[in-house]
Parts: C-alpha cells; sequence; structure tokens
C-alpha cells in the first residue's frame, strides 16, 4: 500500500524522486497519469490494469465515458524507475497541475499521487474542514468490521 507524504524535487530533466518506501512496490513499470483534481497519479502496472479494462468496459457512446477514456489515457505515460529511484514526469504533464521545482507525493491506498505545493495546501484545507468532512462522508458507511 502506498501511505504517508513526501516532499521532493524535481531535477533539472524534470525527474522526481520515488519515496524509497513505494519503490519495492513499482517493480518494473508504472504509469503516470492525470488525477482528477490538479494533480498527478501514478498506478502500479497490475492496478492500472484494473482501471484501464473497467475503463474500457464502458460505452463509447457515453459522453462521460469517452470523457474519462481521454483524461487518463491521453495523458498517460508509462514510467520506470532508474537508479536512483527517480521517475521522468514529462513538462506536459508537469505544467498541467503547476508543479514547478518541488512536489509532495502523497500515498493514496492502490496508487499515489504527486501534488504542486499550492494544489496540496488547498487539498489539506478541505480535510481539515470538519464540518464539511463529517456530512460528506456519512454515507460511505466505513466500518472496521
Amino acid at each position: 500500500m502506498f501511505l504517508g507524504q513526501y516532499a521532493h524535487s524535481f531535477d533539472e530533466k524534470g525527474r522526481l524522486t520515488i519515496p524509497v518506501k513505494y519503490r519495492d512496490l513499482l517493480i518494473g513499470s508504472a504509469y503516470l497519469t492525470q488525477g482528477f483534481d490538479r494533480n498527478l497519479m501514478v498506478w502500479t502496472s497490475a492496478s492500472f490494469k484494473v482501471v484501464y479494462d473497467q475503463i474500457n468496459d464502458l460505452s463509447i457512446t457515453d459522453p462521460d465515458a469517452r470523457l474519462l477514456k481521454r483524461l487518463i489515457f491521453s495523458n498517460a505515460v508509462q514510467v520506470e524507475l532508474d537508479k536512483l529511484g527517480r521517475i521522468l514526469v514529462p513538462q506536459y504533464l508537469r505544467d498541467m497541475v503547476d508543479l514547478q521545482s518541488s512536489a509532495l507525493v502523497v500515498g493514496n491506498g492502490d496508487y499515489f499521487e504527486i501534488w504542486a505545493d499550492q494544489n496540496w495546501q488547498n487539498q489539506q484545507n478541505q480535510m481539515q474542514d470538519s464540518d464539511s468532512i463529517a456530512n460528506r462522508f456519512t454515507g460511505l458507511s466505513l466500518r472496521t468490521k
């Protein structure tokens, strides 16, 4: 599982160091794509295949399905860790989500996200609004058993 938050910097070529705790989960290659909240998502090959299959099962006659397909697949790139544990984040994806010289790498269970500092701060502000959170998540029925 991808858990926690880590601050990292981009090098001059646009490579981002992946946290050591995440590297063992990224054996072989991974997939990087646009997220839903002005962020990027990084999926293991196995997890991306599950998402890929689900999206491809949607009807192409549904405009929302076509839009989702474009959002995920047109912005997806296969990435591999280099010897120093870095991935190359293409410039167009960095521009898309306002990534400059640094980023926050944030675990999200089966995948992790890459955030620009200000975008993550905005997300943090939403997560700290206890009244909004209580109302938003009431219907999810989270249980330990």
